[in-house]
This record gives structure tokens, C-alpha cells and sequence, in this order.
């Protein structure tokens, strides 16, 4: 079996090749293909990748091409993580929108915004190209915004491209192991879009855990997302919430503590991976160490600005291992061998969410087998909840109209719309300074 990897350069690919070397079991991955428009980020990660692989039997055999039908060609599944204006634009998504005062964060708000802009019409153009080179190939997309890319990509694929995140994963995991149980005998009722999510009940042997935590401030308060929102909110909400709404719940401390960092996230890891790459242009390198200790750093520095708006200290040891590389395993392990599981995925609505149409996608518990993912029924949201996750949508919504037509008006439309941010003059700056800085917004008429 074939996996193609798109932004076969990036640095998280050899998580996703670890994960990979674990599986023995027939119908595994045998070929994997890095694509990458940068030749020199491919080298360094094929070493990577050697290394992982040395002394390991049957390992799937490695190629990498910077010609996207080549790597098309054959394939099962398609994994795209792919960033479109590197790291460096994700910097310059930062910096834009902290100059108007408002978040600039890689998938919330301005910044999100900003990154799906120019993301889409890339995504739409993967999408028709595996459509034809690749029709029977299963795409796995991980680029962000996550719900967004896959809906502009379903509108070309169907249900044939399928979003992951390991930002439930995660969550779901802190929750059943803060209340004893296994992780993986425990039904996360989860729902909302990718970064947009509540967790409003954890049921272990038919049995719904969630109010017994909620009912302890001392448990409450002892894992990650206790710590970012307070024990307090966390009982008034009734839920516990996905990590990145702590953007929308303490937005005035975000932008502050963005503000005031030495570097933003997306500056640190321009700067970090670069030293990276870097370092991989010595022959005499040793890849595998140096990969893992900057995989570390960058694990150990994940969401650190909320973090410390909170108080919250550093990160627990079992959080930095991350997890999207096994959702991706899984995944593909229950279409090509119909082996029934169930992951919270980003998938089309259908009729899962009675506030959004069909074609919305949405992030929620999905039973996968050969034929795909199929969203579970879920309860409604609360109104606060289904407010929110109905602004926002309307905002991607926005975003891809702007990406189809080239509207700037639209794109302005698209960031004003959006709950952080609060005005429509900011709103025009806020176009005007992305399109000045981002050569891929330069449809934007």
C-alpha cells in the first residue's frame, strides 16, 4: 500500500513514519512518497526517516519528488500537511494582526484567517489534482485551519478527504486518565468545528465520568485544560472545552501575552526549525538526535503564551508525545483493512448538526470502516456553544467565497465577521497589511 505525504519536508513527517514502522500487520504501508516543493527540506527529512528506519525489518521503503503527479501517481492514501507561505507566514499572520491589536494565532481569528486565504486555493488545486491522477485514493488532510481545508477540499473529493486533529485526542486522553480509566475504552462525547470543541460527557462501561470530575475542583484543576480555564469556568460551562477556545474565553490576555512575548509561536519556529534544516545541510550530522531534540523543545513550548496567561507551568510529560500521527495511523488501518473503529475526525455535517447544513464540516466522533467515516448523531449544543460554532462557520464560509471569486470586499467581510475581531476599519487594515506582506493573497482584487 502506497502513502503519499504532502509537505513531505515538514518536520513533523517522521512522527508519522515512527508510527508507521509499528504496524506489521498485512495491508500496511510498504511505500511512502514525500512530496515537497523544497528539495533541500526533502533531503533532510529522508535522512531523518533512514535513521528511524535502520535495524527495523519490512520498514516501508522511502522516495521523495518535488513533482505532485509523481507523487500521486498509485497512491491509497494522500497525507497533506503542507504550509502554504512557510513558517515565515505565519510570522508575518502574528505580526499583522498584534499591529491592529487583535489575534493573530495560526487558526484563530486574524491569523486563521489570513492562512486559509492563501491555503484554499492551494488545497482546491490538490484536491483536483488527486481527483484525477489518484481518483480511488483516500486523502488524510492535516494543513490548517484544518476544518476549513478539508470542506474546501471536499467540495472536489466528497467524502473521500477526511480532516484529523490531535487536539480532541489529546483531550479526550487527559480527561480519562485524570479519572483512572483507559483512554481507549472510554466514549468521548465531543462536538464543534476543529478548535472550536467541547467534551460535554466521557463515558466509561455505559457510564457518564464527566459530572464527577466537574464535581471536584482539587481533580478538576489537576490536568492541562483545568489549569488554561480555571475550575470555575470549566463548572459553569458544564464541559470541558478544546484548548484553543481559551483564545475566545480570555481573548484581552491572549493578545496581551502575544503581545508581550519575546517571539511569537510562529517566529520561535521559524527560528527553531530553521537551525534545524540547517544543521541537516552538514553531512556528518546526526539527523535522528538532532530532529528528536528540537521535536522536544518545540513540544515542551506548545500554546506556552495561554499557558502562562493562566498560570498553568509547563506541560505534563505525558502531553508532549503528541498523537495525530496515530489518529492518521488508525484512520487508515479501518478503510484499507475494515478494521471498525472510532475517532472524532472533520467530516461533512450531513445531518449531525441541526444548526449547519450538510455540507458543513464539523469535528465529532465518526464510526470508520471500509466505506469511510460517518459522523455519530449528537446531542445539541447549548446555545452559547451552537452561537459560536455557527459565527465561525460563517466566517470560513466567507473565506471560501473570497478564495473562488478573488473579492477583496469579501475577504473584508470574512474578517469582520469574525468574534475576534471587532471592527470593520480593522477588518481593511488588517487586508491591506496581509496582502502587502503575503505574495499568495495577490488574487485578492
Amino acid at each position: 500500500m502506497k502513502l503519499t505525504i504532502l509537505g513531505g519536508g515538514g518536520f513533523r513527517v517522521p512522527l508519522v513514519y515512527g508510527a508507521l514502522l509499528g504496524d506489521h500487520a498485512e495491508g500496511r504501508v510498504t511505500h511512502v512518497t514525500l512530496h515537497d516543493l523544497d528539495a533541500g527540506r526533502l533531503s533532510a527529512v529522508t535522512r531523518v526517516l533512514a535513521e528511524q528506519a535502520a535495524g527495523v525489518p519490512d520498514a516501508p521503503e522511502v522516495s521523495a519528488t518535488t513533482d505532485l503527479d509523481e507523487a500521486l501517481t498509485g497512491a491509497d492514501f494522500v497525507f497533506s500537511a503542507i504550509r502554504v507561505g512557510g513558517l515565515e507566514g505565519r510570522a508575518n499572520d502574528e505580526k499583522v494582526a498584534l499591529d491592529q491589536g487583535v489575534l493573530g494565532q495560526e487558526t484563530v481569528g486574524a491569523g486563521g484567517i489570513a492562512y486559509g486565504l492563501r491555503t484554499v486555493p492551494v488545497a482546491e488545486d490538490i484536491a483536483r489534482r488527486v481527483a484525477r491522477v489518484a481518483p480511488d485514493a483516500w486523502v488524510i488532510n492535516f494543513t490548517n485551519p484544518a476544518g476549513l481545508v478539508t470542506e474546501a477540499m471536499s467540495r472536489h473529493l466528497g467524502d473521500r478527504v477526511i480532516g484529523i486533529c490531535d487536539s480532541p485526542v489529546g483531550l479526550g486522553r487527559r480527561i480519562a486518565r485524570v479519572l483512572g480509566a483507559n483512554p481507549s475504552e472510554a466514549w468521548i462525547d465531543y462536538v464543534g468545528l476543529n478548535h472550536l470543541g467541547w467534551v460535554r460527557g466521557l463515558r466509561i462501561n455505559g457510564r457518564d465520568e464527566l459530572p464527577r470530575l466537574l464535581a471536584d475542583p482539587d481533580l478538576l484543576g489537576s490536568f492541562e485544560e483545568g489549569k488554561l480555564f480555571g475550575t470555575d469556568w470549566l463548572q459553569s460551562l458544564g464541559a470541558v472545552p478544546n484548548e484553543y477556545l481559551h483564545y475566545y474565553y480570555f481573548n484581552r490576555e491572549a493578545v496581551r501575552a502575544y503581545s508581550e512575548a519575546e517571539k511569537t509561536r510562529g517566529a520561535f519556529l521559524r527560528d527553531q526549525q530553521a537551525g534545524f534544516y540547517d544543521e541537516m545541510t552538514r553531512p556528518d550530522a546526526a539527523a535522528l538526535t538532532a530532529w528528536d531534540r528540537t521535536r522536544a523543545e518545540r513540544e515542551a513550548t506548545y500554546m506556552a503564551e495561554a499557558r502562562e496567561t493562566a498560570g498553568a507551568g509547563e506541560r505534563d510529560a505525558d502531553d508532549l508525545s503528541g498523537g495525530y500521527e496515530k489518529v492518521a495511523l488508525a484512520l487508515m488501518r479501518a478503510i484499507a483493512r475494515d478494521e471498525r473503529t472510532t475517532l472524532i475526525l472533520n467530516v461533512r455535517n450531513r445531518k449531525t448538526l441541526s444548526v449547519l447544513d450538510a455540507e458543513a464540516v464539523i469535528e465529532v466522533p465518526c464510526l470508520v470502516d471500509a466505506n469511510g467515516a460517518h459522523p455519530v448523531t449528537v446531542d445539541p449544543l447549548p446555545d452559547h456553544a451552537s452561537g459560536l460554532v455557527c459565527s465561525v462557520k460563517a466566517v470560513e464560509r466567507e473565506v471560501l467565497a473570497a478564495a473562488e471569486s478573488g473579492s477583496r470586499a469579501t475577504a473584508v467581510k470574512a474578517f469582520a465577521l469574525h468574534p475576534l475581531v471587532d471592527s470593520v476599519n480593522v477588518a481593511r487594515r488588517l487586508v491591506d497589511g496581509y496582502t502587502a506582506v503575503h505574495p499568495g493573497l495577490a488574487y485578492l482584487k
